[in-house]
């Protein structure tokens, strides 16, 4: 016997005997007439992940009615200390066999719960805005934010499934998709959201009832589908592309919970009281680490005021970690580290004769690359960063002016609004994704988590350092899309910032460009360069490679970005191409 958070008993009660009667006959289409995609196991091997959700438990409507308005009430008070603390995002995934209740779960959620906190997402093949960008951008953009809970079905779950049941995806593609989501929902959990995720089950003959019981009401009966019918046919196939899934996906921060769905009692009750206890956990999870992080953030402020002590063999002690450990004592060498910066020739520079002949010739070619990749949907991102002063504004005016000014857009990015703080830092990002054909222009990007972030503390340690392999994840699922990414880093010396500063501060159409930050910031001038230096060490990759760019002499800065820009474009022009025709010759021999 499994005790409620209320103290009712939620019992393993009486099995169920499931009819026999005729379903429907297979709809033959291509698809399902595959063979299955797995080795046959037999219907025991298959389904026994799932025998604790073949039980037949239930909940008599004494015991429901008991338990209902008391879990009700704690689940309003729950949402609301969530929604006061505004320290975290709920994101409840439902998945699971056809008939087994997730939709009607979501309903009595929105039902039991105050509907205005909620977020609710089902989703269905992609439209035409959502497959102009990558996969998940429609994922990304529905996110709620901290203090609210959003509920999602057919999430990023069901196209790989689907799609592997079907047999369109090899199982080392099925396990590539899988490993995506698995760094998704990592990347998630790891900015503090609590993730859960339900499957609600039911054995092949529960499912033949429930699917025929639906379809005999006259008011349930445009629930049921032929496609329903399809799945159940492919049932052993789907449940053993299921256990991978959940074999897979589950790690110790998103976890799969199975839930028998024969009783809509039990399922309701179950459901309702893991996301009870789970939310409640969580909460005070999240108020012991804000005070653990208090503590130690006092405790390295104090060490840091300290004189630093001495052991007999004359070497420096180290400082108290969290774990009550010495940690090795901090570097006091004043060496200064070498960067990657240091490599630049910065005596580099353009003539104006050269500048305007390349740049006329640049433009040129510029503008008709965008015509193109406009035709063949093919969408850009240019990413600029750069020393305060570096000239990336002129480098982006020189872009922009080439092109019609509806195919672009440039996106300035400051510090984060209310609304964007209060969600994950690649948020703002994402949503900002064009449409097929477009180009973007972001002035400023995400690596101000690594850069400004890490510098100025805006971001705890460990959150800048996962944020490498994040941004790699991102920009890796930009390029899979086909975006053409270009990353332009413009360099500048610390002798030439002044000088543009002095300039600014005498030129009144330009002061305004110059704040005390900027003077503020060039006393991290030595941090900045090894945040520069991490980030071009860590997220330079052969996909999303940054483009260093002499910035001292602006003719220059701007011929190097307008020349670079045309060669990945037509890269990508030409990649597009190529893969237009395969699937143009695949088409034919397909239909041949």
């Amino acid at each position: 016997m499994t005790v409620l958070a209320n103290g009712s008993s939620q019992r393993h009660l009486r099995s169920r005997s499931e009819g026999a009667d005729e379903c429907p006959p297979r709809q033959q289409t291509e698809d399902n007439c595959q063979t299955s995609v797995y080795h046959t196991r037999g219907k025991k091997g298959i389904e026994e992940m799932f025998r604790t959700a073949e039980l037949g438990s239930s909940l008599s409507k004494e015991e429901f009615h008991e338990i209902e308005p008391v879990l009700r009430s704690d689940l309003l008070a729950v949402q609301h200390e969530l929604r006061l603390s505004g320290k975290f995002p709920v994101i409840i995934v439902f998945a699971g066999v056809d008939g087994a209740g997730k939709s009607e779960t979501v309903n009595l959620l929105n039902e039991w719960m105050d509907p205005r906190w909620l977020v609710t997402r089902a989703y269905g093949q992609a439209s035409d805005e959502m497959a102009e960008r990558p996969e998940y951008w429609r994922y990304w953009r529905d996110l709620p934010a901290r203090g609210r809970v959003g509920l999602f079905l057919s999430s990023w779950y069901s196209r790989p499934l689907l799609d592997r049941v079907y047999g369109r995806t090899s199982e080392a593609e099925y396990d590539e998709a899988l490993d995506r989501i698995i760094a998704f929902e990592k990347c998630l959990a790891d900015d503090g959201a609590l993730i859960m995720k339900f499957w609600m089950h039911l054995g092949r003959d529960a499912q033949k009832t429930r699917l025929k019981a639906l379809q005999k009401d006259p008011l349930t009966r445009w629930r049921v589908t032929q496609t329903d019918w399809d799945h159940w046919h492919l049932y052993d196939t789907f449940v053993t592309a299921a256990e991978r899934i959940i074999m897979r996906t589950s790690t110790h921060k998103s976890l799969w919970q199975i839930v028998e769905g024969v009783d809509k009692r039990y399922r309701s009750v179950t459901v309702g009281t893991a996301i009870l206890d789970a939310i409640r956990t969580h909460i005070n999870q999240a108020e012991v680490h804000k005070k653990l992080r208090t503590e130690l953030a006092a405790a390295q402020q104090a060490c840091a005021l300290m004189p630093m002590a001495t052991n007999s063999a004359g070497d420096q002690g180290g400082e108290l970690t969290a774990m009550g450990t010495t940690a090795a004592p901090p570097r006091t060498s004043k060496v200064r580290r070498l960067t990657v910066l240091d490599r630049l020739d910065m005596s580099v520079a353009c003539d104006k004769r050269s500048y305007r002949k390349k740049r006329e010739e640049y433009q040129g070619k510029l503008n008709l690359s965008c015509r193109t990749a406009k035709k063949l949907g093919l969408s850009t991102i240019l990413v600029f960063e750069g020393w305060d002063a570096a000239g990336k504004g002129g480098a982006v005016r020189r872009i922009t002016e080439a092109l019609d000014a509806r195919d672009y857009q440039v996106i300035p990015i400051a510090a984060p609004t209310d609304e964007e703080r209060a969600k994950h830092y690649l948020w703002r990002f994402w949503r900002h994704l064009s449409r097929a054909g477009r180009l973007t222009i972001f002035d400023r990007s995400w690596y101000g988590r690594v850069l400004v972030e890490r510098v100025e503390g805006f971001a705890a340690e460990d959150e800048w350092k996962r944020a490498y392999a994040e941004i790699n994840d991102f920009e890796d699922q930009l390029v899979h899309h086909g975006i053409v990414l270009c990353k332009f880093w413009i360099h500048i010396t610390n002798e030439e910032q002044l000088a543009r500063f002095k300039a600014r501060e005498s030129t009144a159409y330009k002061q305004w460009k110059l704040t005390d930050e900027d003077w503020r910031n060039r006393e991290q001038w030595g941090l900045y360069e090894e945040a520069v230096n991490d980030m071009v060490e860590r997220t330079s990759t052969q996909q999303a490679p940054w483009t260093l760019v002499e910035g001292n002499d602006k003719l220059f800065t701007r011929i190097k970005v307008l020349s670079t820009v045309c060669e990945a474009l037509n890269a990508g022009i030409e990649r597009a191409q190529k893969a237009g025709a395969a699937a143009l010759q695949a088409n034919l021999e397909k239909s041949a």
